[in-house]
């Protein structure tokens, strides 16, 4: 049975790290793979007939979504399940916007991202996952806010930080979370794990930790309840800003008129990159990508490699 002060802790939890709580997910593990799916309450006897009789769980139809609730919380904290939200929500809004690193640089640009947040006065908070090996950086809202407009925002300051481009394959940034504007009628959109599974908790993982040293924050409920969660009129300023840049950058290389993709050559060269598909994006990034030499030597003797593009 649980004591008051872990119901109230539960019950900050469920207010922070809030997605739908219509359904979640679960994390499974079997030898060596591992995954999440969306939690079921279902009767096993009658799966198991099902399944005897040639079914599987994916067209078991006598099934439905387990809902978030507090006891499902509790088993998280408590280290009895994993849990994962998504953050999506069905009007197409988020409570929070998380940014996913990973590789050898995620700690070095979890750092630039952060400090570039909090330059425009956004708090943003770094989480270890739960490998021990990348971050999440949470930023959290006073009201839902459509994700369209939040990912712009994000996207822009990652870009501007030099974290983040379309055309750079080696970046540590993963995904955003929501990792799309709207969902399309299919799914529930990507999910996020939550923090402090006990198990991993335990390894210094899948908690808040100090953006200096790296340490797990020594109290972390009280430095839960303490976050500090942005305006919705602070994100409309953002967004008006970085839409109106966008602008300007969309007109700096006129759009041609005869389907023609214009490039402008100098000391670099320049992309429309409003001008081009997806496609091309993606061509660029993979196939004519080339890492800086001087990056990757410095990388390699172990030199800081702070200041030099990569």
């Amino acid at each position: 049975m649980s004591t008051s002060v872990e119901i109230n802790n539960i019950q900050l939890f469920k207010s922070v790290f809030t997605g739908r709580e219509d359904v979640f997910a679960v994390r499974w593990e079997k030898g060596s793979k591992s995954g999440y799916m969306p939690a079921y309450f279902y009767d096993p006897y009658r799966y198991r007939v099902h399944k005897m009789n040639g079914g599987t769980f994916q067209n078991y139809l006598d099934k439905e979504h387990l809902l978030l609730s507090e006891r499902e919380i509790e088993k998280h904290l408590n280290g009895e399940q994993h849990i994962g939200i998504y953050p999506l929500l069905k009007d197409n809004t988020s409570w929070f916007i998380v940014a996913d690193f990973d590789k050898v640089e995620w700690v070095e640009d979890c750092k630039k991202f952060i400090n570039a947040c909090n330059e425009k006065g956004i708090s943003a908070y770094l989480e270890r996952s739960r490998s021990g090996k990348g971050g999440h950086v949470w930023i959290f809202f006073e009201q839902p806010y459509p994700a369209i407009k939040s990912r712009k925002i994000f996207i822009s300051i990652l870009e501007q930080t030099g974290v983040f481009s379309l055309f750079d394959k080696s970046s540590s940034f993963d995904r955003m979370f929501p990792n799309q504007d709207f969902l399309s009628g299919k799914g529930f959109g990507n999910l996020i794990a939550l923090p402090l599974y006990k198990k991993t908790y335990e390894q210094g993982n899948s908690c808040f930790i100090d953006v200096e040293s790296l340490e797990p924050i020594p109290h972390q409920w009280d430095f839960i309840k303490n976050i500090q969660k942005i305006s919705t009129v602070k994100l409309d300023e953002l967004h008006q800003i970085y839409n109106a840049q966008q602008d300007i950058l969309a007109s700096i290389v006129p759009k041609s008129h005869n389907e023609k993709l214009t490039i402008r050559l100098a000391n670099d060269i320049k992309i429309n990159r409003f001008a081009i598909s997806t496609a091309l994006i993606n061509f660029l990034k993979e196939e004519l990508n080339f890492l800086n030499t001087e990056f990757l030597v410095k990388k390699k003797i172990g030199k800081n490699t702070f200041g030099t593009e990569r």
